[in-house]
Order: structure tokens, then C-alpha cells, then sequence
């Protein structure tokens, strides 16, 4: 694995890119609840249904929060 890393950087640094393909998945479409989440953010960007999202001004709160509703 060493010599694997060392090849690649020798590579790297010479072809001025990784010296491989990277590959993704052939999903180019969301599912279905990246999907409708996609469609809720854009309805209450557009003003269509009311944005009741939380806002947080620290981490602690947030965090709190996030405690409090095991939905996420």
C-alpha cells in the first residue's frame, strides 16, 4: 500500500492530475426524498408554503434541538 501511495503522488506531481479514473455511480436523478426535499426548500423559497425551519444562532442550540426531535 505504501509503495501504491508513493507511485500515485510520483504520479500526481508529474501528470499534474490523479493518475486514475474517478468513477461515480450511474444515479444522475435524486431519489425520492432528496427529491421531495428539493421540491419542499423550492415551494418555501417561492413563498407557495410557509418555511417554519428552525434558526439557530449557535451550535449549542442547534444541537439542543436536534436532541429534542428524533425525526432527523
Amino acid at each position: 500500500m505504501d509503495e501504491y501511495f508513493v507511485l500515485a503522488v510520483k504520479q500526481l506531481v508529474i501528470q499534474d492530475r490523479i493518475p486514475f479514473a474517478v468513477l461515480v455511480p450511474d444515479e444522475d436523478e435524486p431519489n425520492v426524498v432528496t427529491r421531495r426535499a428539493m421540491v419542499a426548500g423550492e415551494a418555501k423559497e417561492l413563498g407557495l408554503i410557509p418555511d417554519n425551519s428552525p434558526v439557530f444562532t449557535d451550535v449549542a442550540a442547534m444541537m439542543a434541538y436536534l436532541d429534542q426531535n428524533d425525526e432527523f
